[in-house]
């Protein structure tokens, strides 16, 4: 497994001879001091070392893989590192050990400047600015150089945004050194939580968890009417749910679902559309949510059971939406399931159900009963996995699928740290011009009191900004520009966390960025911006959830019973009437006028019924149950007669 985004400019480098051996091993490395790390093994040796001097090793070792595995440009050399790159490299080993060094001492003496500090400083920051263009794209290294003028030159800025000049000595100094900066918040979470995680995935499906989870599906679905895709959905999810790597999943289970769904009957576009649907869906979706829910509990300061929790409703709406609308393409298109002897066996298949369901009962062991962290939940369940895989004949006979996996959480922790980086400048800067102020005042100025305009800004931006980044690195960047804005503003903390998680994930598939839909369409073979606009058609329920739980804590689980309940089968008769309108069949072919008249239906359904004013929540959801009912009993019975005929 890898990230989405191997690079903004050029191919990944494929080395040879001693540089690929020394490459691979400096990222096998990487997890494996991350364990030393994580799991307090210097506290049981006695060894005093602050969580950022480990963050100091972990940024030398990243980097150094970045400049050698990745190119300056598509013109540069594919398959040797040339001579500035080793520079580059080298660099960045000379500033992560100077932190991972040096850093008891620099917190006794943080005041103090020296040219020592700054050279350190501006070197960091213009490895960092490097990184980021080469892995991120140039929309994010235009971001980075924005908030980094915008900190020198304040005093330049208009209105609300101007606040004194912060001196080039002064500001790389402060973005190296300082612990609200570059080895902060944002690089531990990637350093610990995200890299546990990634590592637990690439081992659950090293050892036959990720055929496992392809089989299950293949069996639970394979044999109805549109089979490949609601397999293509199940498997998805529960890969995405682990890797929260949209093109990757895409990478993994699209190369059979997007050719079986072709084979019964889906066009190519719409093929490779689920898939992306699909695969991004399961950055979204409890209890992982490809890490993002420690993310996000990190972040907010919330119980990690409160983020899972409220994560349920939004995501089985996702699910159901792009559910209905393939079921109804395929009664549509009057498909059938694949032959039963082409499906693998239900039993023989749950035969191997241990190889998945050990590592992940010992993660959540560990994680509710045990209440341990995280990160430590995480190793938990790879130590359970190392045990399932003796077992195993395939893994138990050779130790190279341990190596491999160490080697892929390596390289698919360089981009995400790159832009994780970024964001910790981008943090520094924040904290020392005050933006944290100024932003919501900014909002509420040019939306006044229009909260919907508020989110409807944020939605677009979050959008744009989390354009061919890894789902998670896009909750921690926007989660230090947007969420605090929206909650100053009066959205609630876990509400204004997941609406920008929710809308930067959904970038994966939304054009004109979308990895998630090209990756597809390759495999697809359909023209890529015809299956990324068919994406947004069969995720579009992915569009207004975000809005329905700031308005209503109702789809957060939150609240008295009955009203959650309503709430919920409200919105899931409102997906189906929402599929109707957009695929056109119910029973039968939908009229024109009657997928018209679904659209308001499927609105007043999806919005929340407001309980404080029982009269209109009657009116609204009474409207939109009458109008439903009236479409979907009309469409049964015009089918009878026409089979009465």
């Amino acid at each position: 497994m890898s990230t989405e985004n191997e690079t903004a400019e050029g191919g990944r480098r494929h080395l040879s001879g001693w540089s690929a051996k020394i490459s691979r091993l400096v990222l096998g490395a990487i997890p494996v001091i991350g364990a030393f790390f994580i799991m307090d093994t210097p506290s049981y040796l006695g060894m005093a070392i602050l969580r950022e001097q480990y963050y100091g090793l972990f940024f030398a070792l990243i980097f150094m893989s970045l400049f050698w595995l990745f190119p300056a440009s598509s013109k540069s050399p594919q398959n040797h590192i040339p001579w500035y790159d080793h520079i580059l490299a080298l660099s960045s080993l000379v500033s992560g050990l100077y932190i991972a060094f040096y850093y008891p001492d620099i917190l006794r003496t943080l005041g103090n400047m020296s040219s020592e500090r700054i050279f350190m400083g501006a070197m960091t920051v213009l490895l960092v600015l490097e990184g980021i263009r080469r892995t991120g794209g140039p929309l994010l290294f235009c971001v980075g150089i924005f908030f980094l003028l915008y900190a020198r030159f304040t005093d330049y800025a208009p209105g609300l945004f101007n606040a004194p000049a912060t001196p080039w000595p002064d500001l790389v100094t402060f973005l190296y050194l300082d612990a609200n900066a570059l080895f902060g918040t944002t690089l531990g979470v990637a350093a610990v939580v995200v890299m546990s995680f990634i590592l637990f995935g690439n081992i659950l499906f090293a050892i036959g968890g990720g055929a496992f989870l392809s089989d299950l599906a293949m069996a639970a679905f394979g044999r109805y009417r549109g089979g490949p895709a609601k397999m293509a959905i199940l498997a998805s999810c529960f890969f995405g749910m682990l890797t929260g790597s949209a093109a990757a999943n895409v990478a993994s289970t699209g190369v059979f679902t997007i050719p079986l769904m072709k084979r019964v009957g889906y066009p190519a576009h719409i093929a490779g559309a689920v898939e992306a649907v699909a695969s991004t869906g399961g950055a979204l979706t409890p209890p992982i949510m490809g890490a993002a829910a420690f993310v996000i509990a990190e972040f907010t300061g919330l119980p990690y059971a409160t983020v899972a929790i409220a994560s349920i409703i939004p995501a089985i709406l996702y699910y159901l939406g792009v559910f209905i609308q393939v079921d109804l393409e395929a009664g549509k298109a009057g498909m059938k399931g694949l032959p039963k002897e082409e499906l693998p066996k239900l039993r023989q298949t749950m035969n191997r159900a241990y190889l998945f369901l050990i590592p992940l009962c010992a993660m959540i062991f560990a994680l509710f009963i045990l209440n341990m962290a995280p990160d430590k939940s995480a190793f938990i369940g790879i130590a359970a996995a190392l045990v399932a895989a003796l077992f195993n004949k395939e893994t138990r006979s050779s130790a190279g699928w341990i190596i491999n996996s160490l080697e892929d959480t390596g390289r698919s922790m360089i981009a995400m740290t790159a832009i994780v980086c970024m964001a910790g400048f981008v943090i520094g800067v924040i904290n020392l011009c005050g933006l944290g102020f100024v932003l919501p005042m900014f909002l509420s100025d040019v939306a006044g009191d229009n909260l919907f305009l508020v989110l409807c800004i944020v939605a677009g931006a979050s959008i744009i900004l989390g354009m061919g980044m890894p789902t998670v690195a896009v909750y921690i960047l926007l989660g230090v520009l947007m969420a605090p804005s929206l909650v100053s503003l009066g959205v609630p903390l876990l509400a204004a966390h997941l609406f920008i998680q929710y809308f930067g994930t959904v970038s994966q598939f939304t054009p004109p960025i979308c990895v998630a839909s090209y990756a597809a369409a390759a495999i697809a073979k359909a023209p890529p911006l015809t299956t990324a606009m068919s994406a947004m058609r069969i995720g579009i329920l992915a569009y207004p959830t975000p809005f329905l739980f700031v308005y209503s804590q109702a789809f957060f689980m939150e609240g008295p019973a009955l009203e959650i309940i309503w709430a919920f089968l409200s919105a899931a008769l409102g997906c189906l009437m929402l599929g109707c309108a957009l695929v056109g069949y119910f029973v039968r072919p939908v009229p024109v006028w009657k997928r018209i008249l679904s659209v308001p239906a499927a609105l007043l359904l999806l919005t929340a019924t407001d309980f404080s004013n029982p009269v209109s929540g009657l009116i609204q959801d009474g409207s939109g149950l009458v109008l439903a009912l009236f479409i979907l009993i009309s469409e049964y019975m015009a089918k009878s007669r026409t089979q009465h005929l």
